[in-house]
Order: C-alpha cells, then structure tokens, then sequence
C-alpha cells in the first residue's frame, strides 16, 4: 500500500487534515483535561495533560509492545502485567513526567490507574497506564487524581484528536492515520520526537479498531508489524525508557478479510512511523535508506540505522551539504566494525537518484553536484534562523510537505532488504535537548 504525498501550505490547512482522519472506531471514547503543578524535584510551575481512552465495553482483544530499554518506566512494568489480563477497559496517559525508576513509581501508576477505573466503573487491572516526559521525576499524584474526573466527564465518541493532541511533549504537532476495511476502521495517534530508536522510542502509540480480530491474533500482528515499521526509524540513536505501542479492539464489527486487516495495520503504523521522524526535534530533513541486496534482513536493517545515526552525514544533509564521502565513510565503518562478510567493490550508492559510488569509487561531477543540492533543499522541510535570543527552534508547527531525502544502497550480496528511516541533525536539536528541563 503506497503512502500518498501530502503537502500543507499552512497550519489551517493540516489540521483540517487531522480531523478529516480522525473519526473514532465503534466502541470507543476520548477525553482529556490539564492541570497546573509545581515537580517536586524543580521549583518551577509545570502543566499536564491527562488523556483517557476507553472503550464502551471492555474487550479481551488488545496487544501492546513496549521498550527494549533495561530501565523501563514503571508504566511499562505495569504494562506487561496488564497483558495477562482477561481485559482492557481503558488506556490512561500523561505527558511532561514519565515516571522512569521513580520513588514508588509503581505505586503510583497503579494508584491514578485504580482511581480512572473507579470514575469509569472498571477493574482496576482493566486500565493500562502510560507516561512520557522528564526521565527521574515522580507522579504528582495527588493532582492527578483530583484531575481524573474532569478527564472522565469529557469522554466523547467521534473523533479522536483531542487524544492525539492530549500525549504531546516536544512534538510540534499531532500524528493521526487511518484506513478501511469493509465497513470497520483502523484509527493510530502518535507521540515522539527524541529519544527515538524503537526498540521502540520515547514513542507512544494507539491503534484502535472496531474490527473484531482475536486477541492472539492481534498479538501475533503487532508484533510482527511493529518490527517492520516503528522498529525501522531513529532520531537519534537513543531508546526510551518509555515506548509502549498498543494495539486495542472494540470487537462490534466482523473482520472480512485477516489479511486485509493486516495490511491496514502496516499502512496506519508505517505512516506514523514516518510522521514521528518528520516530527522529530530539530529534524529538517528525513532520511529514507533503502537497502537493498543485503544477505538478511537484519544486516540491511543494521546497515541503514548507522547511515541514519552517522552524526557527521546527518550534519552534512542539515547543512543541504552532499558530502558523499561521509555517507561511504559511515557504511565502511559499520562492515567494518561487525566484521560484516560483504565485497564493497560491488556496492552502489545513489542519492536522490543519482549515482555517487560504484564499483569501489566515487562517481562525482559538478552536474551531479548540483542535483545533490538541489534534491537536499526539495526535502527541506523549513530553513534554520537563530532567534533573537541565539537560540533555534523550528518556526513552524505542522509538516510543510512529506517529501524526503532518498538514499538506496545496493550491497549485491543477497536477496534481503530494508527500509530505514531517520532525521538530520540540527541547531534545532540541540537547543531542544539542552533546553529540555529549563
């Protein structure tokens, strides 16, 4: 299924967009609230933003995957053990605080979980609790619960971007796609916009459909789909501690077709893969790797993540800078580094179309030049300017365009191949993450 490109020439323009996507599913409901708070470990005011999603009757079919990460979030430990429950009747989420090896972060989690079911009337091992934000904070927990009944009062069915705006942090915008299948639908919302390598990535993801699909079925699906979409992006290198990608269904219409359904739910999740890296911070410039005649698909998956993760070609794409060299540079580093049984003599390169390396040598001249250029500024997605201040930040909060910067490698050594995509890296970023708490 071919992503199709969108363009928006104004913010007006891409939320008219969101919300022509984001007709909830049969069976479910959102809503959200925001409260003031002061961290107890900063003296400085903070906002969050809780977000329930809830289904009208609580089902045995859902899935979820969660980070690789040694240090989970509390969220995610409790996660894992709502999987072996017989269902799920809510999903609870805030941002600004993850709620990651915390004081009594367990605790805690369980705590705003047991309260959002009361106000629903669920058990409260039927609702799955969700944080992303500051890494070592605790829960203000206390807030928070004085907050849910105004979450749970602003439950409504129909769409579902007050959900897709509720679990933002640094993203400059909300992620929402669909698709069909017979009369049901497959809605997903995203956040995520650093600390991204999935594994997953300081990403958090709803799909949810009404198109009844057994639990271990779900199970099986997402897993497999998660590894071919959300898997295959990187910001920047680093795995959250805080990934969780749930897959929810409400059951009320039949599934006509397994593998059709199976093909939305790649659809859904390989554009709100590409939506988190075009929302990235700092990123001005995504990156899609193809690599192709690799010997497995683990070693083209590997090879495309040290292109996208390579700091120095990641400066050059930023800089709309060619420097081909860098490119070649960081595959010879990653074969040699893993020692990886490949004849470089036979790899290709091109950018944009245009071929730069074959048969062991560069193939560069000022035409091609030129193309390089232009091809980088077509994938540009705003021009980088200093504030006032001397700071950069993004001066736009919707994605101008969908265009990328396209990079194929060809190894010719085997059937297997890989879609990797990943980000440059910025002014922007760093401001962003040196900024991060203050």
């Amino acid at each position: 299924m071919a992503r199709t490109q969108n363009s928006f020439p104004s913010r007006d323009a891409h939320r008219a967009w969101l919300a022509e996507q984001a007709a909830l599913p049969r069976g479910f409901r959102v809503g959200s609230t925001r409260f003031d708070f002061t961290p107890k470990e900063a003296p400085k005011p903070a906002r969050m933003t809780l977000t329930l999603i809830a289904l009208d009757r609580p089902t045995p079919d859902f899935a979820a995957v969660f980070t690789k990460n040694a240090f989970p979030g509390a969220p995610v430990i409790v996660g894992r053990r709502r999987l072996a429950e017989p269902r799920l009747g809510a999903i609870l989420i805030n941002n600004k605080i993850s709620n990651v090896c915390a004081p009594g972060g367990v605790e805690a989690s369980e705590t705003v979980s047991a309260a959002a079911a009361r106000h629903l009337g669920l058990a409260p091992t039927e609702v799955l609790p969700c944080s992303t934000g500051v890494i070592g904070w605790g829960l203000p927990v206390e807030s928070m619960l004085a907050a849910l009944p105004a979450a749970a009062s602003s439950l409504s069915a129909g769409s579902i971007l007050p959900a897709a705006e509720g679990i933002v942090t640094t993203d400059l915008y909300p992620k929402i796609r669909y698709a069909s299948v017979g009369e049901g639908r497959v809605v997903g919302i995203a956040k995520g916009a650093g600390m991204i390598e999935p594994n997953l990535a300081t990403m958090l993801v709803y799909v949810l459909t009404d198109l009844a699909v057994p639990r271990d079925t779900l199970r099986a699906l997402l897993a497999r789909v998660a590894d071919e979409t959300f898997n295959r992006i990187s910001i920047d290198s680093d795995t959250s501690t805080s990934d969780t990608v749930a897959l929810v269904s409400s059951g009320l219409v039949p599934c006509p077709d397994l593998a059709a359904f199976e093909a939305a739910l790649r659809a859904v999740c390989t554009d709100l893969a590409e939506d988190v890296v075009r929302n990235g911070e700092g990123v001005r410039h995504v990156l899609r790797v193809r690599v192709s005649g690799a010997p497995d698909a683990r070693t083209a998956c590997a090879l495309g993540k040290a292109i996208v993760n390579a700091p120095l070609f990641k400066c050059a794409m930023a800089g709309n800078d060619p420097n081909v060299g860098r490119l070649v540079q960081a595959i010879g580093k990653h074969v040699g580094a893993t020692g990886l049984a490949v004849d470089l003599s036979r790899l290709r390169a091109r950018i944009g179309g245009q071929e730069i390396f074959a048969d062991g040598a560069f193939r560069l001249d000022y035409a091609k030049e030129a193309a390089l250029v232009a091809h980088l500024k077509d994938a540009e997605l705003y021009q980088s300017k200093p504030a006032a201040d001397g700071t950069f930040a993004p001066p736009v909060d919707f994605p101008p365009h969908e265009r990328c910067v396209e990079i194929e490698i060809d190894l010719a050594a085997g059937p297997a191949s890989a879609t990797i995509l990943g980000g440059d890296l910025t002014h922007e970023y760093v401001s962003e993450n040196a900024d991060y708490r203050s």
